[in-house]
């Protein structure tokens, strides 16, 4: 069994969720083991097997939808579901072949049963949503890019209009507030947007250098759109180098996969 993180949130039973960490897979080196980013220099064929050995623990029919993710506002909602194929990738001359969607998003959603959105992380935040009628999920990337450009509100702004009840969510595995360090062009941009940002912001003894709560910059947007049942926000990525992949840390390095999903009935 791969070992992961669940979260602790009071979703309906049907809605299934994980973070992975980095044990359990097949990479080797700087990627060890479980790294199931395709972009990171990683060899392809351990990349494909990690992924297939993922889909196989938690018997996906459906393959989830890997996105391209450029640290933007962009959610997308997935309405057509991809065949989970086995083996993950093909193998020929040109090595194996990945079931690469080429969607650029750093989001997904869904109402469909038994498909898993997915977001990959390396310190960035992973958030989880869905309705406490369990009707929908989605997975968002959220770096503070992301966060400052609007993806956590965009993000409530589409599921709201279909959510049933309340929105839950979720802050998964992330760089913890004594690990971020930012500048002081990153707090001033947050500041400008929302003067309550100043208090996810610590002063260090480096000028111009300061400590970024990643988690409360979520929580401040999350509640400021309504969203006030928020739980999870007590891991550090950067840290914990046993469990996690830190690209902050590490430099090259590999990267986790948070999923959530509908169970089938």
């Amino acid at each position: 069994m791969l070992t992961r993180i669940l979260p602790d949130w009071p979703a309906p039973n049907w809605v299934r969720a994980i973070t992975t960490t980095r044990e359990g897979g097949i990479s080797q080196g700087s990627f060890a083991s479980l790294n199931l980013a395709a972009h990171v220099k990683d060899n392809p064929i351990s990349v494909a097997q990690n992924r297939l050995t993922l889909s196989q623990e938690y018997n996906f029919m459906y393959e989830p939808l890997w996105l391209h993710q450029t640290h933007s506002s962009s959610v997308v909602q997935v309405k057509t579901p991809h065949p989970n194929p086995l083996p993950q990738g093909e193998r020929g001359h040109e090595g194996i072949k990945f079931a690469e969607h080429g969607i650029d998003a750093d989001g997904a959603w869904t109402q469909l049963t038994g498909v898993p959105c997915v977001v990959l992380t390396g310190d960035c935040l992973p958030l989880l949503l869905c309705d406490s009628q369990g009707t929908l999920v989605a997975a968002i990337h959220c770096g503070w890019k992301g966060i400052l450009g609007g993806i956590i509100e965009q993000s409530l702004k589409e599921i709201g209009l279909h959510a049933q009840g309340e929105i839950l969510a979720w802050l998964g595995p992330a760089i913890g507030p004594q690990a971020f360090e930012v500048g002081n062009d990153v707090r001033d941009l947050f500041i400008s947007q929302d003067l309550q940002a100043s208090h996810a912001f610590k002063p260090i003894d480096k000028p111009g250098k300061w400590l970024a709560d990643i988690y409360l910059l979520a929580k401040q947007r999350l509640q400021k759109v309504g969203v006030r049942s928020i739980y999870g926000g007590e891991y550090c990525t950067y840290t914990d180098q046993d469990r996690f992949y830190s690209y902050r840390r590490d430099g090259e390095t590999g990267r986790m996969a948070t999923l959530i999903w509908l169970a089938l009935p």
